[in-house]
């Protein structure tokens, strides 16, 4: 997941893992297939058995021990395109 700013936790627009409502719940598929990549990756070992706080905290770990997900996204090139000659 990407790094709030802490102005927005501040605020409250943003919440720890911990203080989601739905935190105590298993982790979804996305946040497991992303995790063992990550996990893969930096050759440490998971469980599945991580909620979705837990999975979210592991996920912030692993990308900053990668150093996936740190890096501003590069923007995509744009396609050249040949304007039409009137006749």
């Amino acid at each position: 997941m990407k790094k709030q700013q802490p102005a927005a936790v501040e605020r409250g627009t943003v919440k720890a893992p911990e203080e989601w409502t739905t935190g105590d719940e298993p982790m979804t598929g996305a946040q497991q297939s992303y995790l063992h990549t990550l996990a893969r990756e930096a050759g440490e070992p998971v469980t599945d058995e991580l909620t979705k706080a837990e999975a979210s905290e592991k996920i912030d770990e692993l990308q900053q021990q990668t150093g996936r997900g740190t890096r501003a996204a590069k923007p995509r090139a744009r396609k050249k395109t040949t304007a039409r000659k009137k006749s």
